[in-house]
């Protein structure tokens, strides 16, 4: 199984984090109908209400890349970065799960 998680901070911790909360979640329909797609996450920091961190599992690597050139993909994005403050790179890894404990 692969991760992919990325940080986002909002423009501001009400309105905009709002609205982007409200984009994510439109969002799991999106991914839900891809091959590979395992489950995410969205999580908000409670020391920066503005900084996010999104967790995303598929089956491997190439699925997430697929996900990301299907139709649509871009523009929902888009929409998302409307509620973001402007940065130069996008903080995204991309890594191999090697152990998983659940109780």
């Amino acid at each position: 199984m692969h991760v992919v998680v990325s940080q986002a901070w909002t423009r501001d911790a009400e309105g905009h984090a709002d609205a982007y909360v409200a984009l994510s979640a439109r969002f799991a329909d999106y991914f839900a109908a891809h091959p590979g797609f395992r489950g995410r996450w969205l999580v908000r920091d409670a020391d920066d209400p503005t900084h996010f961190t999104h967790i995303r599992l598929f089956d491997t690597a190439d699925s997430y890349a697929e996900a990301t050139r299907t139709p649509g993909y871009v523009e929902h994005t888009e929409a998302m970065y409307e509620h973001l403050r402007p940065y130069d790179t996008y903080p995204r890894m991309t890594g191999e799960v090697v152990l998983e404990d659940r109780p």
